[in-house]
């Protein structure tokens, strides 16, 4: 997992309009599919309420590379609920993975 610094993934979220979460979904579930998490292509996230199925499985992709430090349930809460707070918790977690 590639650290990335939390107040940058907001900044830059909040600059690009929402483009940097799209490459920050994309990037963080590659990394985590080399991890042995198993999401399914991104271009899922197109379809309307197949995009919900898909945020779940990218929730339960956190949950298998922190190793149960952040559950799908939260996660998805975060994701769902919190949007751009709830993907700065989530890369925090993912952090945690990248220190080690």
């Amino acid at each position: 997992m590639k650290r990335r610094t939390v107040a940058g993934i907001v900044v830059l979220s909040v600059i690009t309009g929402g483009l940097y979460t799209i490459y920050w979904i994309v990037k963080t579930k590659s990394e985590m599919n080399a991890q042995g998490a198993g999401i399914p292509t991104a271009w899922l996230i197109l379809i309307p309420m197949v995009n919900i199925w898909w945020t779940w499985k990218f929730c339960e992709g956190v949950a298998h590379v922190t190793k149960g430090g952040m559950s799908a349930g939260v996660a998805f809460l975060l994701l769902w609920l919190l949007s751009l707070i709830g993907m700065a918790i989530v890369q925090s977690a993912l952090n945690k993975v990248a220190r080690g």
